[in-house]
């Protein structure tokens, strides 16, 4: 079972959200609380696999709680969810820690798949976020002559690389590239250390700013 937290300040968003969760057979909602701080508490005392985090919060507000929440149980992975389509906010929560940025009016699919890709250490961010980040990141991107931090990787790590930047798990690369779980674990390892890169959200943004994944056209 997936043990997920919910951490929004209205009662009627939280007991929504766990009617959403709570039919699904593989996720458990643990805990429903009113801010960041509770959050981490919860995270930690109940041992959550996946915090569903609002960003703005009386007392303490998300983008503290994605910290908190990161020294109370490391393993608890922080998906905001919010009415906020904000860069900065969107910037701000990855940077500390989140693995997922979906906006409140997802669907009921996509939640469910947040908490899911959260789970299994992939990256979900809101389908129209991705868009214009991407665009963002690619307007950005370095010249063609400036060395890459991939220029150090093999072409085993490269397809590694390729894959996780999409959101594909370590166990999902295995399967992908017939290797075993260990094996995989081991080249993020050496990819996350070539390219100075601290995780797989960095991971995510250094595949679009080097041009090495394209923008998707139907986003």
């Amino acid at each position: 079972m997936i043990r997920v937290v919910l951490a929004d300040d209205h009662e009627v968003v939280r007991s929504g959200l766990a009617a959403i969760l709570s039919v699904e057979p593989d996720i458990e909602v643990v805990a429903e609380v009113a801010d960041g701080r509770e959050a981490a508490r919860a995270s930690r005392e109940l041992d959550a696999d996946v915090v569903l985090m609002d960003v703005e919060m009386p007392g303490t507000g998300g983008l503290e709680g994605v910290t908190l929440t990161a020294s109370a149980n490391p393993r608890t992975k922080v998906v905001m969810l919010t009415t906020f389509d904000l860069d900065e906010h969107v910037g701000a929560a990855l940077g500390a820690g989140a693995v997922g940025y979906l906006l409140k009016t997802a669907g009921r699919v996509e939640l469910v798949a947040a908490v899911r890709q959260a789970h299994g250490g992939a990256l979900s961010l809101d389908s129209e976020i991705t868009r214009r980040l991407v665009g963002r990141f690619m307007r950005t991107a370095p010249p063609g002559g400036t060395p890459s931090p991939l220029d150090e990787l093999t072409e085993r790590e490269l397809e590694v690389f390729g894959l996780m930047s999409r959101g594909l798990t370590n166990a999902e690369i295995a399967v992908a590239l017939t290797v075993s779980e260990l094996t995989v674990k081991s080249h993020v390892a050496r990819i996350l250390a070539k390219t100075g890169l601290r995780d797989r959200v960095q991971a995510v943004v250094l595949a679009y700013e080097s041009g090495f994944l394209e923008p998707r056209r139907d986003l």
